[in-house]
């Protein structure tokens, strides 16, 4: 017990000095996380909306298939990257293993299912009586859509801060892709992890203190919006 309370006074201690090393590993986590996010709703938030705007045969199949991977361990991503990106897989040549790109890649395909299904679950959210009284009032295709999507703009929202939180608070990819070099590809979540292991406590805290912080910075905002 006393050990955790020096722990936590020294991790105190830490964040109001703004200790360098702390605040470099804080920042590199959410410059990771949040350019990880943004390319991957640039690609999934659009592929989401086809899926729900479009009729196909198996579709249904393809909505839990994607739903399946919302829980997908971030070890198996990791591996899945590494196979491709190291030496002997077909992108090898890029020299992208143990980069901040191959944590970038990683973390958007992690978070990738997280926005593609909620995005089609927030769609589908919509009342049908949006979409019928837009059509008895002469919309087109494309202005139904936009209105649709304007209507669960709050519900996307929410599954981006999802994926977000996702992706700053995983570990496993980054120790795998990212190798947890100090000063360049160290995160959070793999520095708690290797401070831990070498029985720095102080550090460890201070780490997962401001990882709650974030996260509850994300929650009040993700609040506001919806209360405005």
């Amino acid at each position: 017990m006393t050990e955790l309370w020096q722990g936590l006074t020294k991790a105190i201690e830490l964040i109001i000095t703004l200790d360098p090393e702390v605040m470099q590993i804080a920042a590199r986590s959410l410059t990771f996380a949040a350019i990880s996010c943004s390319i991957a709703t640039l690609i999934f938030l659009p592929l989401g909306s086809v899926i729900h705007f479009n009729r196909f045969y198996g579709k249904r199949v393809l909505i839990n298939i994607i739903q399946t991977f919302y829980s997908v361990p971030t070890v198996a991503v990791g591996l899945f990257v590494f196979v491709f990106i190291s030496r002997a897989g077909p992108f090898g040549n890029l020299g992208l293993l143990f980069t901040p790109a191959a944590i970038v890649i990683g973390q958007a395909l992690l978070v990738a299912p997280i926005i593609t299904g909620l995005t089609i679950s927030a769609l589908g959210g919509v009342d049908r009586a949006v979409t019928e009284t837009a059509i008895s009032l002469g919309a087109n295709r494309s202005q139904t859509t936009v209105l649709i999507i304007r209507e669960a703009r709050f519900a996307i929202l929410a599954a981006l801060i999802m994926g977000f939180g996702r992706a700053i608070s995983e570990v496993g990819l980054s120790l795998m892709v990212g190798g947890n070099i100090r000063g360049f590809t160290r995160t959070i979540t793999t520095a708690i992890s290797l401070e831990t292991s070498k029985g720095d406590l102080e550090l460890s805290i201070a780490l997962g203190i401001i990882l709650l912080f974030l996260a509850l910075i994300i929650n009040i905002a993700l609040n506001r919006l919806q209360q405005r």
